[in-house]
């Protein structure tokens, strides 16, 4: 059998022409990936290589919507590593009773418990927080350059509605008439979805993004499709630079720089933005709001752009901690329709005490021996113990190969067609050239960082083991891109306001599924401290 096939594979050798490519093409190609071969090596592959080109040719031929995902799902939980830990009894928050302020723009940054028992009680009517959001955004956004698309004919209709239902003693729930702020890459239909980018200036998808269809059923009212950086970098898209309210010289930090500049600004009083590598910590930590990125998989990525299908999560930007919780709640959990997601329990823990909690820390992770003492004595005053902890020594920023490999993938369309030519940013480190040059990542290498990833997954899972929540500081590559190597939920709050007047920010991450934990130390951390009270100086 085996001499049959060898037969006819040498007859068909024969027949076909010449190879396309040379020994010198391939040698060349082979240094391009630290590889060697000699030239009996690479006479033998030359019609391997040959063959493999041109089934790429007519894999490329196929039309595959941005929307399509590989035929893998990823997860994060190491099997027999970082078992979860049991939840302490929850303890409910206490709230003042709230009641109807002369002049409604006080609301503007109120927290989401004080708008909820406003409306519950019928001293507030959903269309009057949706009316107060429009306005505000209509007012600031000149200087924030935060709004892609005012969602006002969606919003009014669906206000209008929710005030209905309250008066007819109808509740949705605590969200029930809240207006709200999505990433302009979360699908909505009737509303176009630009992703920021001028490709897709005028793109109309057919659908809801499944986070969006919870925040309806939920009662939020969406108000504005928010800016992102062109497909998910940084904070420039084809309207601008997202401002920051707090230094409006300045950006809001990106991907998700709507999200954070209009929370941030009292503009709407929550918003949806997504990670894949620091789009919800670093623009939250840069406007000084609270942002949760949630462990990979908690939250259905349906209907939202794909970047990097093992690396991308949606979550919460809002005023507070408690805030964020609220909403999490309501957008987690398992969507059928996208297979990353994960069915795994969430307790919001309230105002339980963290007495007795391990926090572990990495000495001299905060650059300052003064603040770093400070944010331990802080820990100290609330019961906790700090625990000095080593991350696992892995090439972290070699396995971002990862998340440019996918999203090469995700967008190769922008390269085959030179269509990456009409994007505004177009520097060495930007998406053009980043996904041309992720074009020539070996598959074998691209599935070694894989492996090293989940030995990383493993280590970091076994900190846990030793504490209860890790500590660091917010705008820390090496946390950003461990933390969303290994998909470990994290919570950043303001802290204090740095000597040249910037927010501060300190972020407190927790086993993966432990998301109740992360979010229970940072609220206890602050009502402590009360940071996220302060206001940008913007009128």
């Amino acid at each position: 059998m085996w001499l049959v096939c060898l037969l006819v594979c040498v007859q068909e050798s024969q027949a076909r022409p010449e190879p396309k490519f040379g020994k010198d093409d391939l040698a060349a190609a082979a240094r391009v990936v630290g590889l060697d071969f000699d030239d009996g090596e690479l006479e033998l592959m030359r019609r391997g290589v040959s063959d493999d080109a041109e089934a790429f040719e007519r894999m490329r031929k196929f039309e595959l919507a941005n929307s399509v995902a590989p035929a893998f799902a990823f997860t994060v939980r190491v099997p027999g590593v970082g078992e979860p830990k049991p939840w302490p009894t929850p303890v409910p928050r206490a709230h003042a009773t709230s009641q109807r302020p002369a002049d409604l723009e006080e609301l503007a940054y109120a927290d989401l418990a004080t708008l909820s028992v406003l409306v519950h009680t019928h001293q507030v009517m959903p269309s009057e927080l949706v009316e107060l959001s429009l306005a505000r955004l209509k007012r600031l956004d000149p200087q924030l350059h935060c709004v892609v698309t005012l969602c006002e004919e969606r919003a009014r209709k669906q206000a209008a509605e929710l005030d209905r239902e309250a008066a007819a003693g109808k509740w949705r729930g605590p969200l029930h008439g809240i207006p709200w702020g999505a990433k302009d890459l979360l699908a909505t239909k009737g509303v176009r979805t630009t992703w920021g980018a001028p490709p897709f200036e005028h793109q109309m998808l057919d659908e809801d993004a499944a986070v969006v269809e919870r925040l309806d059923r939920a009662g939020a009212v969406l108000v504005a499709k928010l800016s992102l950086g062109e497909l998910a970098m940084g904070d420039t898209w084809f309207g601008g630079l997202t401002r920051n309210p707090w230094d409006l010289d300045h950006g809001s930090s990106g991907s998700s720089a709507g999200p954070a500049s209009a929370t941030s600004a009292g503009c709407v009083p929550f918003a949806i933005g997504s990670e894949t590598c620091g789009s919800i910590v670093s623009p939250a930590a840069t406007c000084a709001v609270t942002g949760l990125r949630p462990t990979f998989g908690r939250v259905s990525r349906r209907g939202a752009m794909a970047l990097s299908w093992t690396m991308d999560k949606l979550g919460p930007i809002a005023r507070s901690v408690e805030d964020c919780a609220l909403v999490f709640d309501a957008i987690r959990g398992v969507d059928p329709l996208d297979e990353s997601t994960v069915d795994a329990p969430f307790v919001d823990l309230g105002a339980v005490s963290v007495k007795g909690w391990k926090v572990g820390y990495v000495k001299g992770d905060f650059g300052d021996a003064e603040l770093e003492a400070r944010r331990l004595k802080e820990l100290v005053a609330l019961g906790c113990e700090p625990v000095a902890v080593e991350l696992p020594a892995y090439p972290l920023f070699d396995l971002f190969v990862i998340l440019t490999a996918e999203s090469a993938a995700a967008f190769d369309s922008l390269t085959d067609r030179g269509q990456d030519a009409a994007l505004v940013q177009q520097k060495e480190s930007s998406w053009p050239n980043t996904f041309r040059v992720a074009r020539l990542i070996p598959a074998a290498d691209y599935l070694r960082a894989s492996r090293i990833r989940r030995l990383l997954m493993r280590d970091t899972a076994k900190l846990f083991e030793r504490v209860d929540v890790l500590v660091h500081p917010s705008l820390s590559d090496t946390w950003l891109v461990l933390e969303n190597l290994t998909g470990n939920p994290t919570v950043c709050v303001p802290s204090e306001l740095e000597k040249d007047g910037r927010p501060g920010s300190l972020s407190f991450t927790a086993a993966v599924f432990d998301d109740s934990r992360a979010l229970a130390l940072a609220e206890a951390w602050q009502r402590a401290t009360g940071f996220h009270r302060a206001r940008p100086p913007l009128h």
